[in-house]
């Protein structure tokens, strides 16, 4: 092999610069920040696990971190079906069924909604739309508190104040200024193209939503379900003041449980209590959360 052939070997090889190692300094030290980080939120997580499988005398004289040494579910089927609150005591099922019972109709309504003015303020601009859409911007910034007692007098005057429709009603109405600012960006990063070319072919208003819009979202459709559950079925505020006690969702419920002055306090019921509260947005979070981070990315750069 002569010298040329030799250097132009060498000038072929591997370039640019040396790969890092896997545990440099800065590695180590994001890892560790994150580990902490980690600890911090899944410490309390585990203390509710153990306790809620703990029996009281175990409570009583045992560790807090310290595992179950006989693992019991009945802090579970009590705090399920029979921790009392007042003199009801028929656990967290009658709120759980409650808050099904406003959850499915509030974030199909909302989403159904907010997707359509998503719709209309990214193709189908009218006149006074920009104004439009910087009322519902607003609206989304307006803070919930100071809007309960008007609302109590609506819900009053149209026959829904302690019913679950009017639960529903409010839901609904908080959830469309986020929802619909999340489908308007996402849509409008949709290539007109696409809508152009479904107007030549005769495509109408609903004829594009449904087979051009609808299709290319499920992202966003995923974002907006789990903002909506997440924000519904955690609410508590908007629960104790627009029910009444045997309409209560499943939040009041628990806090009447956990903050209950009669009787021993049975922290595993309570920590079983939590968890079953907690137990839906969770499930859904570990279920659609590659969608959730691809649709709210999406809704909120385009546009």
């Amino acid at each position: 092999m002569t010298d040329r052939s030799q250097r132009l070997l060498d000038s072929s090889g591997p370039r640019g610069p040396k790969p890092r190692r896997r545990f440099s300094k800065n590695n180590i030290l994001v890892y560790g920040v994150l580990f902490i980080a980690a600890v911090y939120y899944l410490l309390p997580l585990y203390v509710m696990v153990v306790t809620s499988l703990k029996g009281m005398p175990e409570i009583r004289v045992g560790n807090i971190f310290a595992p179950p040494l006989e693992i019991t579910v009945q802090p579970w089927v009590k705090a399920w079906s029979g921790a009392c609150t007042g003199i009801n005591c028929d656990g967290l099922q009658r709120g759980f069924w409650n808050s099904v019972r406003i959850l499915i109709p509030s974030v199909l309504l909302s989403i159904a909604v907010a997707s359509v003015n998503g719709y209309v303020l990214s193709r189908w601009r009218f006149k006074g739309a920009e104004f439009f859409f910087s009322l519902l911007i607003v609206g989304a910034f307006i803070p919930y508190q100071t809007m309960l007692y008007p609302i109590v007098i609506i819900l009053r005057e149209i026959g829904l104040m302690g019913d679950l429709g009017g639960l529903v009603l409010v839901h609904t109405v908080f959830g469309m200024p986020i929802l619909t600012l999340l489908f308007r960006n996402y849509f409008a990063g949709i290539p007109e193209d696409l809508h152009k070319a479904a107007r030549i072919d005769g495509a109408g208003f609903w004829g594009i939503f449904f087979r051009i819009m609808l299709p290319m979202s499920l992202p966003i459709f995923v974002v907006a379900m789990i903002l909506q559950v997440t924000g519904i079925w955690n609410d508590f505020l908007f629960g104790v003041v627009y029910t009444r006690p045997d309409t209560y969702p499943m939040t009041v419920q628990l806090n009447n449980i956990v903050n209950s002055v009669q009787g021993i306090k049975e922290y595993n019921v309570n920590m079983a209590a939590t968890l079953l509260t907690g137990l839906v947005p969770l499930v859904l979070y570990f279920i659609s959360g590659k969608l959730f981070v691809r649709g709210i990315a999406a809704g909120a750069v385009k546009g």
